[in-house]
This record gives structure tokens, sequence and C-alpha cells, in this order.
């Protein structure tokens, strides 16, 4: 459905790398979200009419999802913990556009703060709650450890049998499909150029992508290798995820990482400060993931890598409808 992206050349820390264009892989998706539902998009679904998906109201994987649903003709819930009055008030990026798609935010903070309390079985197993606790904060309390996932699992999917549940951000066996289209597009363009020992590098939130790409190029016999690093909860989290997805660890791309926490979502001078370098090439790139990835990668090529490198970019452009805003408030200007 999608078609073949171009692969253009990025000058970056002193050399030139190869940069595959999968931001411009589908306008009304964002980058490997498209990937990650290319099975849904190619096959069809009898009796399915909703999609449910989970994860934040600012997520690319929202709009993505929502697109999917138009594009399929179903409907579309999204559960998320919360809202935040902002958000509701002047809405923006991913989140307006969803909503302008037709998706159904359900945030499951006022949800439950709507519901009676649920019985002992229903209740999240590490939720349990004093019965002398007063119900208003029983709530408040039950709404912070149930997840949405598990109140997806628990409440809703057994009502919903027209419903079909896609994790949060696409981590799924089903995103091996379009990972794989996207892996056989990079091996056919390292064949029709000539390139050998290539590594591509992508910064990873679960790793889906990252994951089934490495896998791809390792079991094809191919000389191609994947490099990430972890923007979300940590190297240890990224390697969880790929164990869930796959338990071979010899098939894992390699993670590196400066020796600095960050953490996911919180804005720091220095990745607005990269973000502005890699976007004065004339390819714009995005607040959330891209600054760590080019920061990890500037570091990875500096200490010990030589070879040809191919960054994948991911798309995911429209989340800066909202990052960018965020970081102008939380520098009062100081940003140029």
């Amino acid at each position: 459905m999608f078609a073949n992206t171009p692969v253009d050349i990025l000058a970056f820390a002193g050399r030139d790398i190869f940069l595959k264009r999968d931001d411009s892989l589908h306008p009304a998706f964002s980058g490997n979200k498209a990937r990650k539902f290319g099975y849904f998009l190619d096959h069809e679904f009898a009796g399915i009419d909703k999609v449910i998906g989970h994860g934040s109201p600012l997520a690319n994987s929202l709009y993505s999802l929502s697109t999917l649903a138009k594009m399929k003709g179903w409907k579309c819930d999204f559960y998320v913990d919360h809202i935040a009055s902002q958000v509701i008030k002047h809405p923006t990026g991913n989140y307006a556009a969803a909503l302008a798609n037709g998706a159904n935010i359900i945030d499951l903070s006022e949800l439950l703060a709507q519901k009676p309390a649920f019985t002992q079985s229903q209740r999240e197993p590490h939720a349990l709650l004093d019965p002398d606790v007063k119900s208003e904060t029983s709530l408040q309390v039950r709404a912070s450890r149930l997840s949405c996932q598990d109140y997806i699992g628990t409440q809703v999917l057994a009502n919903e049998p027209t419903a079909l549940f896609i994790p949060e951000g696409g981590r799924c066996a089903y995103a091996e499909y379009g990972v794989n289209i996207l892996a056989q597009e990079i091996h056919l363009w390292v064949q029709a150029n000539g390139v050998t020992d290539l590594t591509v590098f992508l910064p990873s939130g679960t790793g889906t992508t990252a994951l089934f790409l490495n896998q791809y190029f390792i079991r094809q016999q191919t000389d191609i290798r994947v490099v990430t690093c972890a923007v979300v909860g940590g190297d240890d989290y990224l390697r969880l995820q790929f164990s869930m997805l796959n338990p071979e660890t010899c098939e894992h791309p390699h993670i590196v990482n400066v020796g600095k926490k960050y953490h996911f979502g919180k804005l720091y001078p220095e990745f607005y400060a990269m973000w502005q370098r890699v976007c004065a090439s004339g390819v714009q790139f995005e607040l959330l993931y891209d600054p760590l990835g080019f920061i990890v990668l500037e570091d990875y090529l500096g200490r010990c890598h030589q070879g040809p490198v191919m960054y994948l970019h991911q798309g995911g452009l429209l989340g800066n409808d909202t990052m960018l805003p965020r970081y102008q408030r939380k520098f009062h200007g100081k940003l140029t």
C-alpha cells in the first residue's frame, strides 16, 4: 500500500550518513506507525467495526490509529490515563488531528471516577483498596494504579466482540509484517548501491521496529545490523520489550547510550539544540525521539564506529505542534 521511501544523504557529526525517509511514507500516518499498522491496512477483518488502543493523548500512535480506523471505516476508542486541561482547552498536534478523524479519546481517570466501585475480582491485582478509605480517595488511588491496558483487558474487550485491540505503540507480533517490508527495502537499497556492513540506527520507544528490523537482517543472513537507544524507560526496559516479542537475545539490536539518564517527555535544552542542528539540513525532525537519537548517534560515531550508517527517520512531525510550544513556554524565549 505504501511506496518505497527514498534514501537521502545527511551531513552529521563531520561525515555523511544515509537517511531513510520514512517520514514521507504516507501523508496521513506518523512514519513508523504506518509500518507497524501495515498488517491491519493490508488485510480484511470480517466483522470488525472498531479498533481499541491506549497510550498518551499526545502520542503519534493516537493519530495513526485514528487514521487506520478512518481508512478501514471503523470506529476508534483510545484510552488514556489522564488528559491535562490545557490539552482539552487548546487541542493541537496528534490529539487535535485524532479528534478530527473521529476518535473517541477516553480519560480513564474520569471514567473510573464516574463508575461504582469494582468488586475485588475486577480490581487490578496490586491495587486492592483499604475498605476504610473514603470513596473519592479510593477512586483516585484505583485510577492511579489501574493501567489502561488492564482496564481494557478486564472491563472492555469482553463487551466488544467486534473490536480489534492493538497494544500501545503497536507493540505486537502483527507489526513484524510492515517492518519486514521496511527491512526488505533497506536490503534491496544496500544491494543496489554496493554498501557493505551497514548499521541502521534509530531511537526506540517500545523497540518494536528496531527488534523486527534486526531480526529480519539476521535471519536473511545479511551484514546489516541495527543499533538503537532507549528513549522510554532505559536500557533494561528496552531489553524487556525485545524479549516479550522475541526471547532470542542473539537477534536483539545493540543498545547504546551516553551514560546519562534522560526522562521521557522532559524538556532538555540540549535536545532543542540538537533538533535545531539537524533541522538546519532542510529536513524536519520531531522533538520527542530524534534529539536523543542524534545525541546518542553522535557519541557512538565519535567513539567506535567508522562504517556506513543509515538513520531511520520515523516521522511523527505532527507532535511538534505540541512539543515546540512546550519548549517555548518552559525556557521563556531563551531558545533561539
